[in-house]
């Protein structure tokens, strides 16, 4: 039988499962509607490799050729868009793309830095990069998704694909919904809410 174990990123779990407890912003407590059964991704899935993303001039003191763990170069952080944009779907696929990205390129740390402010709160950086302690050659695709909204808040949900090889050499793949939430134009709301980041994901692992 293939092994399969959930990978969780929701709340800490037991041994098989882990967590992200990925709330989203502070005034974004409820939770996105489900969505229609007859409901599938809109595209095939594409790896994040594909999209372009910002990226520094000059490396930092130490920087290798790009093998290593969260060596802080290129800067993945997404890219200021107007808020116009930032309110649609090209302002969650600017985060979600760059999130890809920062995982491909094993640069976690700033992977870490585009989950909602309670996530990162609850699941903290090296918690973050062990989920993905001796995994290499990681791909990650992220197909277009489905935009909704409730209660003051929108939400982007696409079903991601990782495929890695893990530290014994066998190929992995790890899949499932991935959400993102921004709080919308709402009265209190900060500049920070307004942003998209990555509330939660729910991924089976398979050897």
């Amino acid at each position: 039988m293939i092994p399969i174990r959930r990978l969780s990123l929701l709340a800490l779990g037991t041994a098989g499962s882990l967590a992200l407890a990925a709330c989203s912003q502070s005034s974004d407590d409820a939770a996105p509607p489900p969505a229609a059964a007859s409901e599938t991704p809109a595209a095939p899935a594409t790896p994040a490799s594909a999209e372009p993303s910002p990226a520094n001039s000059t490396a930092p003191a130490g920087y290798t050729d790009g093998q290593g763990i969260n060596e802080g170069y290129p800067d993945l952080t997404p890219a200021t868009l107007t808020p116009e944009a930032e309110r649609t779907e090209a302002g969650a696929r600017n985060v979600l793309v760059s999130f890809a990205r920062a995982v491909e390129m094993r640069e976690y740390d700033q992977a870490w830095n585009m989950l909602s402010r309670q996530a990162g709160t609850k699941w903290t950086k090296a918690q973050f990069n062990e989920l993905f302690h001796g995994l290499s050659d990681i791909t990650v695709a992220v197909p277009d998704g489905r935009m909704e909204g409730a209660a003051g808040s929108s939400y982007y949900t696409s079903q991601a694909t990782i495929t890695a090889t893990d530290a014994d050499g066998r190929p992995i793949r790890i899949e499932g919904p991935i959400v993102l939430s921004r709080v919308n134009d709402v009265p209190g709301s900060t500049a920070e809410d307004r942003r998209w980041h990555i509330r939660s994901a729910d991924f089976e692992w398979t050897h």
